[in-house]
């Protein structure tokens, strides 16, 4: 899609920076300024002794020497939200912050209407010290490259109705129309990297299409409210569930997969725009996409 005609600005502000450097006569004015980073149960003098602690000193050297000035991260926000603007054209900017959040890993990226804030020290390489407590398979999301993906999701998160489904294909399709929209707002983002699969999870899930979907439906599964399905199929995970023995093989989040497949399909076979879509109920999806798995 050509956005050569939206122009988008982006000027992240770096509270990681402006805390650190503060001391006791400028940090009134920065706690004035940005009065949600810093809750009443500290004084000015502890948030000023916390910044200095060892912790927050090596992040803060890891985020300058890994981000710089983050210029090449300005120039993929301000892409991406060129992006979404040409499918939501009243999108308005919000102000983008980083930070150093003392590894909350939990909240990488915050976004509401006006405010977007992003957890640099988060985002410092997958092999880094800090993330070595987590599995591998949730270690590419602290690399650097996720951060705009991560971002994207934010926003698409709040194009769709968050209703809590109950039946297991309502759910794979609402969890899918997130990485469709993500697909469309980076589109030089393939599939691999939207789930993080290496190149053989593709080349397997692409092979066993149509094997994923009669398991579905022999098991009568997608039908089902069983609440256990979510953490087979939907979660991260390091393999899918199935019970077989070459679930090893299996990426997780198969299910999103599949249901990213049903909605491709829907597309295809439906004239909708984006919002359009992000609106449908993932049943009527269902019902309209004349979904057939690859042989």
């Amino acid at each position: 899609m050509d956005v050569s005609q939206i122009e988008s600005k982006v000027d992240i502000i770096r509270f990681d920076q402006l805390y650190q450097k503060a001391n006791r006569k400028t940090f009134p004015v920065l706690k004035a300024e940005f009065p949600y980073f810093f809750p009443g149960h500290l004084t000015d003098e502890e948030w000023l002794t916390k910044s200095k602690d060892s912790l927050s000193i090596e992040l803060y050297d890891e985020v300058q020497q890994t981000f710089g000035d983050l210029s090449k991260e300005e120039k993929a926000i301000q892409d991406l939200f060129n992006h979404v603007k040409t499918y939501y054209p009243t999108f308005k900017e919000p102000k983008v912050i980083s930070l150093i959040s003392n590894l909350d890993l939990e909240n990488q990226v915050i976004y509401n209407d006006t405010l977007l804030i992003l957890s640099l020290d988060t985002y410092l390489g997958s092999g880094k010290k800090y993330y070595q407590n987590f599995p591998g398979y949730l270690q590419a999301h602290f690399d650097p490259s996720q951060l705009k993906k991560d971002i994207a999701t934010a926003i698409a998160y709040e194009t769709t109705p968050q209703i809590p489904y109950r039946i297991f294909v309502e759910r794979i399709i609402a969890a899918a129309k997130i990485k469709y929209e993500v697909s469309q707002f980076l589109p030089q983002l393939n599939e691999l990297d939207l789930f993080n699969y290496t190149s053989e999870q593709m080349e397997w899930l692409q092979k066993n299409e149509e094997n994923i979907w009669r398991y579905f439906i022999e098991k009568d599964l997608l039908y089902s409210s069983d609440k256990d399905l979510k953490r087979r199929f939907i979660d991260p995970a390091p393999f899918s569930k199935f019970y077989l023995e070459n679930d090893i093989d299996i990426p997780g989040q198969a299910g999103i997969w599949l249901g990213l497949q049903i909605i491709k399909s829907y597309m295809r076979h439906n004239e909708v725009s984006l919002p359009e879509l992000m609106a449908t109920a993932p049943n009527i999806i269902f019902e309209n996409s004349k979904y057939k798995p690859l042989k």
